[in-house]
């Protein structure tokens, strides 16, 4: 069970790297619009709360991945 929730939690990471790493390369390579220039695409501000909130997300994702990892048959 352990393992197949650290599995679960290991695509949702990367699936959130994706997305801001989409975030900012659409908005740098001139794809999206980014009249404010956060970095963040002009059709995405509705999820700018998600972009806020980065650096408390990963470092969740990051404390879960370890827990799950110590907790897991992989090790």
């Amino acid at each position: 069970m352990i393992d197949t929730i650290l599995l679960i939690v290991l695509i949702f990471t990367a699936l959130m790297f994706v997305f801001f790493w989409y975030a900012k390369y659409s908005t740098k390579s001139g794809f999206a619009l980014d009249e404010n220039k956060n970095d963040i695409p002009d059709s995405w501000e509705r999820y700018s709360v998600v972009f806020k909130l980065k650096s408390f997300i990963i470092l969740l994702l990051g404390i879960l991945i370890g827990y799950l990892l110590s907790n897991s048959s992989y090790l």
